[in-house]
């Protein structure tokens, strides 16, 4: 009996020695639960870096998709004038912050032709989108295009403002009579301006790279009888 009591002994001291302790196992827990809380916020820490470098890629993509199409577009600005109207003027409208103006389409898009564009932020949109607007003017009007119903396509999202410059002559001037400046509107319904600049702020993120485009038309391939000395169109 009793050298069965003292293996007994020996065997729960034994089992003792072996364990843990209820600090040891707290102590290991909080220990854990450190490590497990540090190693969740590096995760979250790039997955958060990781989402923002997508966001600014896909920003800079949009961004620069953007400006090519807008350089090609105005690029190809056709000097579309209403034919019932007045001095026939060109279809040509620029303020501080819209531009609208006739171009060409690719006939893989909307079956291409010279349509009538309106570039614009939709500043009352919860978005704030830069739109760009189309439709086939009706040159044979009494009066130009407003835009409604026509088909709206969204450049980019998350503008807070664009500022549009136009840099020529004042409206009925010789070419020779003053020197070109910078406005921020355009008034002359007879020529194009020679430039066009566009600024495009972003609600966040830094601003885009300004864009300069020169129209490739002179306003007189519009009309079969151009006025040089005054600058009007006399006939389409």
């Amino acid at each position: 009996m009793r050298t069965s009591t003292r293996r007994r002994g020996v065997r729960v001291r034994g089992r003792h020695s072996a364990g843990f302790t209820l600090l040891e196992l707290t102590i290991a827990l909080v220990l854990l639960a450190l490590l497990s809380v540090v190693l969740f916020g590096s995760l979250r820490l790039v997955g958060q870096s990781t989402g923002r470098g997508e966001a600014k890629a896909d920003a800079t993509s949009s961004m620069r998709l953007t400006e090519e199409f807008l350089r090609t577009n105005l690029e190809a600005q056709h000097p579309l004038r209403m034919r019932k109207m007045a001095q026939f003027p060109l279809l040509f409208t620029g303020t501080a912050d819209s531009l609208s103006y006739a171009s060409q389409l690719p006939a893989r898009v909307a079956a291409g032709g010279v349509w009538f564009f309106r570039l614009r932020v939709l500043a009352d949109d919860a978005k704030s989108p830069l739109v760009l607007e189309r439709m086939v003017p009706d040159v044979g009007a009494d009066s130009p295009p407003q835009f409604q119903g026509a088909d709206r396509s969204v450049l980019a999202d998350g503008i807070a403002k664009i500022v549009i410059g136009y840099y020529g002559r004042d409206s009925g001037t010789l070419a020779s009579a003053t020197e070109p400046t910078w406005r921020d509107h355009w008034d002359d319904a007879q020529r194009l301006p020679l430039l066009i600049r566009i600024d495009v702020t972003p609600i966040t993120g830094d601003p885009w790279p300004r864009l300069v485009v020169a129209p490739r038309e002179s306003p007189d391939a519009g009309c079969r009888s151009w006025n040089a000395q005054i600058g009007l169109c006399a006939g389409v």
